[in-house]
């Protein structure tokens, strides 16, 4: 969830960097009298996000600055269109501009990207699901404009859920399927009944072994089409099945075509291009 707390810290932070000292062209260039009335305006179509962050960002530049016709994340808008009108003192306007360009244009491309993730499987019942491969420090923020173009989290962090991979099974020496059964079952019991386990496997042999432990669900990782359309048949909606890995916009139909219940995408995030936005003065 996108708290307060998360969005001043994060606008603090970044415009802690972009004017450590201030801005020094703003303060010695234009006359503390001065006002701005200026538009964010969109270069290119997309699913907005970040607003949050372009009202706190000025906020936090001055607080005298006033922000009208804001778009809501998830509005879809076309090129040309005004997605927010800031006005106020120069000054303030122009040391919070880029910041708050950064944030929404980058929020925008998380938010567009997984809406044309979203409509490729839209006729069937997959979801489209974020990763943990977000930009350090802008989980939250990433994983919102997640939201924003229609996809759904997954776990935020490693305290989440657990998630079991290969690596995992390979310092517990569990090598075979009854080994892998049995350190799954005991992983049950110590985590109790309200946490979610999810198992990784990469191959179909792989999949009874998992399927025998009280598990939540099975991430299918890197499964050619045909298998993970017979690893589907064979879990039965008995756990959720999730497939990952090798997944891009010409892919992401023919793997929700399977059956396949979430599929996560790690593009989401560390793919995402920064939409083109501008702050254009009156």
């Amino acid at each position: 969830m996108l708290t307060q707390s998360i969005v001043d810290t994060a606008v603090r932070a970044a415009l802690a960097e972009d004017a450590p000292w201030g801005d020094l062209t703003a303060e010695l260039a234009i006359p503390a009298e001065l006002g701005i009335a200026t538009r964010l305006v969109a270069r290119e179509s997309g699913v907005f996000a970040g607003g949050a962050m372009v009202r706190e960002t000025f906020r936090q530049a001055d607080a005298r600055i006033e922000i009208t016709d804001l778009a809501e994340d998830g509005a879809v808008f076309a090129a040309g269109e005004v997605l927010a009108r800031v006005a106020g003192p120069a000054r303030g306007v122009l040391t919070g501009e880029r910041v708050a360009l950064n944030f929404a244009q980058r929020l925008c491309g998380v938010a567009t990207l997984t809406s044309r993730f979203v409509a490729a499987v839209a006729h069937t019942s997959a979801r489209i699901a974020d990763t943990r491969k977000t930009t350090p420090g802008l989980r939250a923020l990433e994983k919102h404009a997640v939201r924003a173009g229609g996809g759904v989290n997954h776990r935020f962090s490693l305290s989440d859920a657990i998630m079991v991979k290969d690596n995992h099974l390979a310092a517990l020496g569990a090598s075979d399927t009854a080994t892998t059964t049995r350190a799954l079952r005991l992983l049950r019991e110590r985590a109790g009944h309200t946490t979610a386990i999810i198992v990784e496997v990469d191959r179909l042999d792989q999949l009874d072994a998992v399927l025998a432990a009280d598990i939540t669900g099975v991430l299918l990782d890197n499964f050619p089409l045909d298998d993970l359309s017979m690893a589907v048949q064979r879990i039965a909606g008995s756990v959720v099945a999730e497939a990952s890995g090798g997944v891009s916009l010409e892919t992401v139909a023919s793997i929700a075509e399977t059956g396949v219940d979430v599929i996560s995408v790690g593009q989401l995030t560390h793919g995402a291009r920064a939409l083109d936005l501008g702050l254009d003065a009156d």
